[in-house]
């Protein structure tokens, strides 16, 4: 009731004092009645036709997107799933519809859906009450609504919203994940001071840089041996876990692409670099082995196969050999089919962290062994 008692108080007051003459907006003029049809005007042989294709197209795209980010807002919000196909359907065949009948573009609009929600709807039949409220307003009650300020339709719409504003779940993002905050602000920044499409823009542009730099800047860490155990988990994770001595175990977490291949030989390099400086800083044995754990590396690429290249070659100028645990199958048939695997040779690859440690101890003459049985893996043969 108080969105409709204000429209009714602030077009009374308006007509009252005469505020459309002096400057205060109103809705004006509307003219009276139901659409008319529109099938007999459309022209699909027009020279404009692939003018309003290309349109047609972008404001689609931006209507769904729309709809379905606003639908996927209140389904959290209510706990119930969205299926983004069956929304493009609605959303296609509704615009398919009301082309014929003179109608705007259709989509999910952000104030509408605030007001059904803010105003207690629980089912689509709510937008079924509305069109026929809407039709019997269209027909007899627009003169009624010359003198509505706009102010009183922004006020309605600017207090539904803040009722769906979770602060509590803006405070939860930026504890978990920095970046889905920034996705969060930026897009309510790009709604309030600009519109839908520069919100959606900025969430898109920032999601999309995420995952440009995940994939080209992706995680290298340091793996040591748990003690009495065979498993190897990450050194700044685990502060049990120890390095094995001669050996620096590296674990790879993202598949290995030409846009991180150069970042990835790089950052090798570097963790060999930093280890012979903490091994002569502490007088320890000399590095002999560098193993890499592929267990996270779904594929590979010719730019990758062509980095454990380069990396084998820089590793046997300082006499340091090169071991490749836990490799699938997609990977080990690359590196065959490239002549890596004979460069690096078949002996130096292995189901796992252990058995590669074990063996590098055994053939290099470093330290003592950890009693881990030696697996040697036969590509032709591997799963």
């Amino acid at each position: 009731m108080a969105p409709l008692a204000s429209v009714i108080a602030g077009s009374v007051l308006v007509y009252l004092i005469h505020g459309d003459r002096h400057g205060i907006p109103v809705i004006g003029y509307l003219k009276k009645g139901i659409n008319p049809p529109s099938a007999r005007d459309l022209l699909l042989s027009s020279p404009h036709t692939m003018v309003a294709l290309r349109t047609g197209i972008i404001t689609g795209i931006i209507g769904l997107a729309e709809g379905i980010a606003i639908g996927r807002s209140f389904a959290m919000l209510k706990s119930y799933n969205v299926d983004g196909n069956k929304e493009m359907i609605a959303f296609g065949a509704m615009n398919i519809v009301g082309s014929c009948t003179s109608c705007y573009l259709t989509a999910g609009p952000f104030s509408r859906a605030a007001v059904n929600h803010n105003a207690g709807c629980k089912t689509p039949m709510s937008n079924a009450v509305m069109a026929v409220a809407v039709m019997l307003t269209l027909q007899f009650l627009t003169p009624l609504f010359h003198y509505t300020p706009l102010v009183v339709l922004s006020a309605i719409i600017i207090s539904a919203m803040i009722g769906i504003i979770d602060y509590k779940a803006a405070v939860r993002l930026w504890k978990v994940d920095k970046i889905d905050f920034c996705v969060c602000v930026g897009t309510y920044l790009g709604v309030v001071f600009g519109d839908i499409q520069i919100g959606l823009a900025i969430a898109v542009g920032i999601s999309i840089l995420r995952i440009l730099l995940f994939i080209a800047r992706p995680k290298t860490t340091v793996l040591g041996k748990m003690p009495n155990s065979t498993n190897f988990r990450r050194m700044d994770q685990y502060t049990v876990a120890k390095a094995v001595p001669g050996l620096l175990v590296l674990r790879i977490d993202s598949p290995i692409y030409f846009a991180n291949s150069g970042y990835l030989r790089e950052r090798i390099m570097r963790w060999i670099d930093n280890e012979e400086d903490r091994i002569k800083a502490e007088g320890l044995e000399s590095l002999k082995c560098v193993v890499l754990d592929m267990g996270a590396v779904a594929s590979i690429d010719t730019s990758g196969t062509k980095m454990l290249e380069d990396l084998k070659k820089n590793l046997d100028r300082s006499s340091i050999q090169i071991a490749l645990a836990n490799p699938g199958s997609e990977i080990m048939r690359k590196l065959d089919k490239s002549n890596v695997l004979g460069l690096i040779g078949e002996e130096w690859i292995f189901l796992t962290v252990s058995e590669a440690c074990y063996y590098a101890q055994q053939n290099c003459k470093i330290g003592v062994g950890m009693g881990v049985v030696q697996c040697v893996v036969d590509p032709e043969h591997m799963v």
